[in-house]
């Protein structure tokens, strides 16, 4: 896959503006890709931090994605390794119980563009609800997002559902000791087989 056609579409990815009259911190996509990632990683949408910073899980979520990860700073944003693609490319504000959801229109005006442009990935980690129901439309009727994460087996070796990793989730794992004990070391094997 040329670089080229990753790296237009990069740049018609922060060119964006469909969102704008619905951002209340302004337009600022935030994503990471390159053509040879074998991981992709798709999380909700950048939070204020990361807003901020214009890098992605750059907050103490991503400190916790890389340590379920088993993976450091630098292999984490290591394009060519990992593509981080969140379901919506911009901060969509806060609301009175946390972040809003992702703003609609990102993921029907890009995700099938974006993905065209990895074709070599072969481990995608589904982080949270907006992230399964695009992603694992069939694995989420009639279940939440503990009850697709608890079925993490049946989606081996090409996808993980994970529940969202930010501090507010302490509790749910603490309630879920088989998400450390299983799966966990499972996706630590699973991608350290794939980083180069």
């Amino acid at each position: 896959m040329p670089i080229g056609a990753c790296t237009r579409l990069l740049a018609d990815i922060r060119a964006c503006n469909a969102c704008a009259p619905h951002l209340p911190h302004g337009v600022r996509p935030v994503v990471q890709m390159h053509p040879e990632a074998r991981i992709l990683v798709v999380g909700q949408a950048p939070g204020r931090k990361v807003h901020t910073s214009g890098i992605p899980f750059y907050d103490a979520s991503g400190d916790r994605l890389r340590a379920w990860m088993g993976v450091d700073r630098t292999a984490f944003y290591d394009a060519q390794q990992i593509a981080l693609v969140p379901m919506g490319f911009c901060f969509p504000g806060t609301g009175p119980a946390g972040d809003l959801a992702p703003r609609p229109e990102c993921a029907p005006l890009w995700r099938a563009r974006v993905l065209d442009q990895l074709p070599h990935i072969a481990l995608t980690l589904v982080i949270g609800r907006y992230a399964q129901l695009w992603h694992m439309p069939a694995a989420t009727k009639s279940r939440n997002v503990t009850q697709v994460v608890q079925h993490w087996r049946d989606h081996l070796p090409a996808v993980i559902p994970l529940p969202h990793p930010s501090p507010r989730n302490n509790i749910w794992v603490r309630r879920n000791p088989w998400f450390e004990t299983e799966l966990l070391p499972e996706l630590r094997q699973h991608v350290a087989a794939l980083l180069r």
